[in-house]
Parts: C-alpha cells; structure tokens; sequence
C-alpha cells in the first residue's frame, strides 16, 4: 500500500482537531429595547439548566445613578443612561467596555425634573443602529451620539417644541425604521409621534394629536406593506411609517394614560395589555386602514410594565392579580396561571421576559433582581433555575454573547450566563 503524503496527513490532522473543537459561542447582540428584533426574541447559547450554588458568576460591576431605562448592548459596548443630582443635575449617556467593564465614554446634558413623579433617571432604553446611539430622555432630551467616542451629531429639546410630558415621564425607546428615528414625544397641538432622519435629525413628519404615552411603537408588515403600530393613552393607530399618515385608530383610553408595554404583533393580530382597562386584539387586514377589535378581556389579561410574550398562537403575560398568565392569543381565554412564582404579588409587578431561541425557554429578570431560566408552553410554567443578581430593578436588561447586563439605581452588573457543556 502506497503511503499518504505528508500534507494529506497534516490536512486530515488539522481537520480532526478543527471537529474535535468547542463549538464557538455564537449569540445575538442586543441594540434595542427588547432585543434585536424589537419583540423579546434573542438568538442565545444553549444555556445549562442547573446554575451553581452560589450563583452565576459576576464578571464586573460599576456604579451607576438612577434610571429605569433599560440596558443594550452591540459591538462589543454596553450602553446605559441614568441621571445625578450633584454637582449639578443632569442625564447621562454612559459606555462600558462589554468584556472588562472599562468605562469608555460619557455624554451628559442638564435636566430639570421639578416635581416628574417617580423621578429617579430616564426611563427609555438606548437603540444603537449603523455606529450611532440614538436616546430619548424622561424631560424631552432627544440625542445621537457616535456609538465608539461619544461624540453628539445632533440634538433636540422636545419640551421648547412643544411637547407635553406625561405624568411619568417620557418613556417609549428610540425606533429605527429604514433612514428615519422614530420617536414618542407628544408635541402639542399635532406631533404624538415625530420622524427624524436618523443621520441628521431633521424632521421628516409629525403625526396624531393624541397625548405621549409610554409605549414603544412597533413595525410590522403586513401584505408586504409595513405597518406602524402605536399604543397612546387613548387610541391604538395604524400609521404609515414614510409619511406619518394614520391608517387606522382604535379608541382606547386608559387611566392615568398607563399605555405602557409595547403592541405585541402575531398571526395577523395586534394585542396591547393595560392595567386597569385590561387587553384588546385587534385583527389587521391586507388593505392599510383594515383593522377590527377582535376581543377585549379585562378578568386575567391585565399587565403594567412587563411586556408579553408571544410564540404558536399562545401569549404569556404577567397580570397584576393572578401572576404569569398563558393565553390563547386568537380569543384571550386563559390557560393557566402560574400562582406568582415567576415573581411575588405586588402593586407594580414587573419581570422582563425574553424567547433564548432554545425551544421553550425563557430568561426572566424579575422585579427582586433574580434572574430566572423556565419553560413556558400551554402546559405549564416549569422553572430551571434562579439566582439573584442585583437588588430591585424595573428596567430591562440587556443579553449579548453569554453574559446578561443588568442594572438598577445604584449598578450595572455583567453576569456570565452558565452554559450547557
């Protein structure tokens, strides 16, 4: 038998060490409120279903002010906002390095909060898009910043144009849509939802004279049309996204304009839940201005801050009297409950939940700060694993390669994520 040349022998050699190889950690970034498609869907590691003892393991920590506005994170950065009284008051726009925590870069500009209730920090997660970080401030501050040096391309004051706060606060996270920044800030008489170009911040269109709520808006296509869909404290609209042009409304006013959690779009339907009011569905037609109330369901489906979950005609969602409810998305009828174990019965429940793209599960940072991996399904709620990781937070965190970035008004933490081996 003929001998194999030597390179065959180092080829076939270093083919079986590349087989032989961990596979490399492949996950999503997180640029946006709710992740990279804006919809609580995250492309993760496949995560181990037992965590250590002690807890995952904390990779760093710095300090932070207040804010509930959640964290992201893209090319290898982690963006977060808060805001500091002393010397001076002021919001921030802060940027970490993702893997050491080095502090890289901060943006501030003066605020007067006055008497905004709940007036920790901003409220409205960064969206980073194409090098930039787009922001939206609790007071109408409005930024694009480069994303690696900080530096400002441009800058609005919403307030001197003529917005109108909402009790709480500006909230809804920055949009990007094709080349325009698509924003919540209730500018008076017309101007609920304004459009900038995204690059120069130059106005593009102002739509609805309805008031801000705390939304984010959402767009979706339908009959290779888009969509956009947003939630005021007294209307959902159906707008064009070019124009600004309204398609279609849906009367909904809520108390206390709470129109918080962001529209949920699945098989065709738009859901929104409300606290006190409770949830509509509204089916959306091929025609731009179809759109017809399906339901409404006001006894199990009524959240506040935390958005729902959607995947197979099944929605998830966690009510303020009945704690994590599964329901079927076409008519609202209840499936289970899972009896506050996700996260304890409160007057303002919160837990963020988020799809790991490994079949049923779910990350949940929840109101405690406990980081919680679970299946949901329509048979039930069966929980993995737990651990906590910060004190008490409202905000969103952000997930990006195997780590979690979490915040509250005193930190950011990065935390590693335990992996299945």
């Amino acid at each position: 038998m003929d001998r194999i040349p030597r390179p065959l022998l180092l080829l076939a050699a270093a083919l079986g060490a590349l087989l032989l190889a961990p596979t490399p950690l492949v996950a999503e970034d997180w640029p946006q409120f709710r992740g990279p498609r804006g919809d609580g869907t995250w492309q993760g590691p496949r995560l181990a279903l037992s965590w250590p003892e002690a807890g995952p393991t904390v990779a760093w920590r710095r300090p932070l002010g207040g804010g509930y506005a959640g964290v992201v994170a893209a090319g290898g950065r982690v963006y977060a906002m808060d805001r500091q009284t002393a010397p001076r008051e002021v919001e921030r726009v802060l940027a970490f390095d993702a893997e050491s925590g080095e502090h890289l870069w901060t943006h501030e500009y003066p605020v007067a909060y006055g008497d905004l209730d709940y007036g920790t920090g901003p409220r409205a997660a960064p969206t980073i898009h194409d090098g930039r970080v787009y922001t939206l401030g609790a007071v109408g501050h409005a930024c694009c910043l480069d994303a690696v040096t900080g530096k400002v391309i441009w800058s609005k004051d919403f307030v001197r144009e003529g917005a109108e706060l909402p009790t709480w606060g500006l909230a809804a996270s920055p949009l990007i849509w094709r080349d325009l920044v698509i924003l919540h800030p209730g500018l008076r008489p017309v101007g609920s939802l304004v459009a900038l170009d995204a690059r120069s911040g130059v106005e593009k269109w102002r739509a609805s004279a309805d008031p801000a709520g705390y939304a984010t808006p959402i767009v979706v296509e339908i009959a290779q049309r888009p969509r956009l869909i947003a939630w005021t404290p007294t209307n959902v609209l159906g707008l064009d996204p070019s124009t600004g042009e309204v398609f279609w409304s849906v009367p909904y006013p809520v108390t206390y304009g709470v129109s918080i959690a962001a529209p949920v779009f699945h098989g065709g339907l738009v859901f929104v839940a409300g606290y006190w009011e409770g949830s509509k569905a509204i089916r959306l037609g091929d025609a731009p201005a179809e759109a017809t109330l399906v339901y409404e369901e006001n006894r199990n489906l009524r959240g506040l801050m935390s958005q729902p979950l959607v995947k197979e005609g099944y929605g998830y969602l966690l009510d303020k009297g009945h704690g994590l409810i599964c329901f079927r998305l076409e008519n609202g009828e209840k499936v289970w409950d899972d009896g506050f174990r996700l996260t304890p019965r409160g007057r303002n429940p919160q837990a963020s939940l988020v799809w790991t793209g490994q079949g049923d599960q779910v990350l949940a940072l929840n109101a405690e700060g406990e980081l919680i991996l679970a299946s949901l399904t329509p048979r039930g709620y069966e929980e993995h694993a737990r651990a906590k990781i910060l004190e008490p937070t409202w905000a969103h965190p952000a997930y990006a390669g195997a780590r979690v970035y979490a915040r509250n008004d005193q930190e950011i933490v990065a935390v590693e994520l335990p992996l299945a081996e």
